[in-house]
């Protein structure tokens, strides 16, 4: 494998910004989520394009691979979130109970349910299967931009612009914690694959880890010159990437708090804000969107 920040391969074929990204549980193939109102799927070895979902009126904002790989759900502005098979493209579920715009979508850990989080302030889960709604969760004040089940299934995060990140019962719905340490809009919001920490990211230019158990901050990373856009974990936990409007994907060890690796590949024109973020399963490569319409994919650092 070449050294970490290499890159290995540009996927092309979008026509408007890359909102999401998600990898396949066994890392072959990466979906990628557009404002050009489709999902592509593409082969990760070749960057070869396997299958483009346009069943979608408006913008996808959000993607998520079910654990099973069967599977892929996507959320639009177009006020749906939709289920469809990871092969044939069909279209299984459409989820219609959002009042306005679906920003972000989530699996449960074991696939049958999902969460969304929408401009309507509202935190949905519901059946992967059937569609009915499970849990409708207020607390918000401002549009919720994300959300993330814990590894465990029992809790749910969410990020809104109203600046705060809120955690609550999956099975319930009601809050465990919430916090405003933000001093800007909270764009985005990821767990940890080992469930011990939650990673949010800001306008204010940085990332900040909060104990998942707690909700107390335990650090907050600083080196972006703009919004903090996109965030992921590597599978061990041990590293975390940030992509934000400076156009710059930092890699921190989070034991150290220190950066690692700065990929600037984004970098080729002006106003080219990385938007999106996934780390592969098998912890060997990055895939990065942004406003060029295209899909980075470089290799990361090794894992501990």
């Amino acid at each position: 494998m070449p050294p970490p920040g290499t890159l290995l391969s540009l996927y092309t074929g979008h026509r408007e910004r890359v909102a999401a990204l998600a990898w396949s549980p066994d890392s072959t193939r990466l979906a990628s989520a557009s404002w050009d109102k489709t999902v592509q799927l593409w082969e990760a070895s070749s960057g070869l394009p396997l299958l483009t979902y346009e069943r979608h009126h408006g913008r996808v904002n959000s993607v998520a691979w079910s654990p099973d790989g069967t599977r892929i759900a996507s959320a639009s502005r177009d006020s749906t979130a939709h289920v469809w098979d990871a092969r044939a493209g069909e279209t299984i579920i459409t989820y219609r109970n959002h009042r306005s715009s679906v920003l972000s979508v989530a699996w449960s850990p074991d696939g049958k349910y999902l969460v969304t989080g929408s401009w309507d302030r509202t935190v949905q889960v519901w059946d992967a299967v059937t569609g009915a709604t499970q849990i409708l969760s207020g607390g918000h004040t401002e549009k919720i931009t994300s959300v993330a089940w814990s590894p465990d299934g029992r809790l749910i995060a969410s990020a809104s612009d109203d600046c705060t990140i809120r955690v609550i019962h999956a099975r319930s719905g009601q809050p465990l914690f919430s916090r405003q340490d933000h001093l800007g809009p909270v764009t985005t919001v990821v767990w940890s694959p080992d469930g011990r920490w939650i990673a949010s990211g800001s306008y204010d230019r940085t990332a900040r880890v909060w104990d998942a158990a707690t909700g107390r901050c335990l650090c907050t990373y600083r080196g972006h010159e703009w919004s903090v856009n996109a965030l992921a974990w590597s599978p061990t936990s041990r590293y975390l990437a940030s992509g934000g409007d400076d156009m710059q994907v930092h890699i921190w060890d989070t034991r150290t708090g220190q950066t690692m690796l700065i990929y600037r590949g984004h970098a080729t024109s002006l106003w080219n804000f990385v938007e999106s973020l996934a780390w592969s399963p098998d912890g060997t490569r990055i895939a990065s969107g942004n406003d060029d319409w295209q899909v980075h994919v470089w290799t990361a650092p090794l894992l501990p």
